[in-house]
């Protein structure tokens, strides 16, 4: 999708949909940036939206339809639960609108692909809230691969564990089930690590999955691991979880790219490049020793300095509205980590690995089901807050 050339402004008015304690928080961000400023605002709840609005001086809707067609706003930012990620986002591009959706852009690749289609044909700037696409180190480590430092890659791993307790399941109505969330741990905690996979390692052509709900009160997945292959004959292993510690805070996520070329490591938020002097094939061609290997050097990484975080991916969007960059998280790219996520869920169900693309109807038809034999859950106090190690 192209970029916008411009606009006769100087600051991008945002309207925020979904005032939920995510969509708090994106305020909170793009009040302290000088390239936009939230003009109006949108929740179901009336009280929540009255409040919100009241709180920032903006003009507030309980229909986000009002909000797009209010002519205060220049982009949207879409905060709403995943089901209506794809409904907000189109009704918003096909009124001319920019569009900042929260991950993942959609539930279902079907509806990814229209949330796209969409966005092509307005022309508009489509981005997604991929922060962490943002970090120092994931900015290099993407260099380092589209470079080919790496070389030809030939194994990729991720581990990602992403505690949370059943309080956090009973803080919602729509979590932890198919109707509200559409899956568990691989739709809702795991998209961020996911999305840095698919750009570090790429997408895979086929899935084999196991998923399960091992320790939670909950109709969706709670753990979930895969083997991956690749196209040009790699494999790779994934595995995510809310049962287990310690996660982000004790920095214990992982994820692998071994290449010909070198092997790269992203862990506790530092990154590694081993080289591989030869590269493997070369060694494996000319080597005559028994007991010989290629050397291992351990490339010192220069880190550029990086603004971080959810504030920076909303300065970056405005920023490419206004002309001045390019996206850090495009939208369309956002249908790589729904591929995934689906073919894992769908491998997960049947048994059977998934080839990617997913078969969009299959995918469909099955998600359906799981909706239609959920339960419905009620929460009294429904706790509207976001966690408070999000930056």
């Amino acid at each position: 999708m192209g970029y916008s050339k411009g606009e006769s402004m100087d600051k991008v008015r945002i309207g925020l949909v979904g005032c939920g304690g995510m969509g708090q928080k994106h305020i909170e961000y793009a009040g302290q940036l000088t390239n936009c400023e939230v003009t109006a605002v949108s929740d179901v709840h009336c009280d929540t939206a009255k409040a919100v609005g009241e709180k920032h001086g903006v003009k507030y809707f309980t229909d986000y339809n009002e909000l797009i067609n209010s002519k205060l706003v220049d982009a949207v930012i879409v905060a709403t639960p995943h089901y209506f990620h794809p409904e907000v986002a189109i009704a918003a591009l096909k009124k001319g609108l920019h569009v900042l959706c929260e991950k993942p852009i959609a539930v279902n690749v079907s509806a990814a692909d229209k949330m796209i289609k969409a966005a092509k044909k307005s022309k508009k700037v489509f981005g997604v809230m991929y922060q962490e696409r943002a970090l120092a180190a994931i900015r290099k480590a993407r260099e380092i691969v589209e470079n080919g430092e790496i070389g030809e890659i030939r194994r990729t791993l991720m581990i990602e564990p992403n505690y949370r307790s059943q309080a956090y399941y009973d803080s919602g109505s729509w979590r932890g089930t198919w109707k509200g969330e559409g899956g568990g741990v691989l739709m809702n905690q795991a998209p961020h690590g996911i999305d840095l996979f698919m750009i570090l390692g790429g997408l895979p052509c086929k899935v084999q999955a196991r998923t399960r709900t091992k320790l939670h009160k909950i109709e969706v997945e709670d753990e979930a691991d895969a083997q991956l292959y690749y196209p040009n004959g790699a494999w790779g292993y994934y595995y995510t979880t809310t049962n287990e510690m310690a996660g982000e805070k004790y920095k214990t996520a992982r994820i692998e790219v071994c290449g010909d070329k070198a092997l790269m490591i992203y862990s506790g938020g530092e990154l590694r490049l081993l080289k591989f002097k030869p590269s493997i094939t070369e060694h494996n061609k000319t080597n005559t020793q028994v007991w010989n290997a290629p050397e291992v050097e351990e490339v010192k990484i220069e880190l550029q300095p990086a603004e971080k975080g959810h504030k920076e991916i909303i300065r970056n969007f405005c920023a490419t509205i206004l002309g001045q960059e390019k996206l850090i998280a495009p939208g369309e790219q956002g249908l790589m980590s729904v591929e995934f996520i689906d073919a894992l869920i769908l491998s997960g169900k049947t048994g059977k690995p998934v080839e990617i693309p997913v078969k969009r109807s299959k995918y469909d038809k099955m998600l359906e089901k799981l909706k239609a034999s959920g339960i419905v859950k009620v929460v009294k106090n429904a706790v509207r807050q976001t966690d408070t190690n999000i930056k």
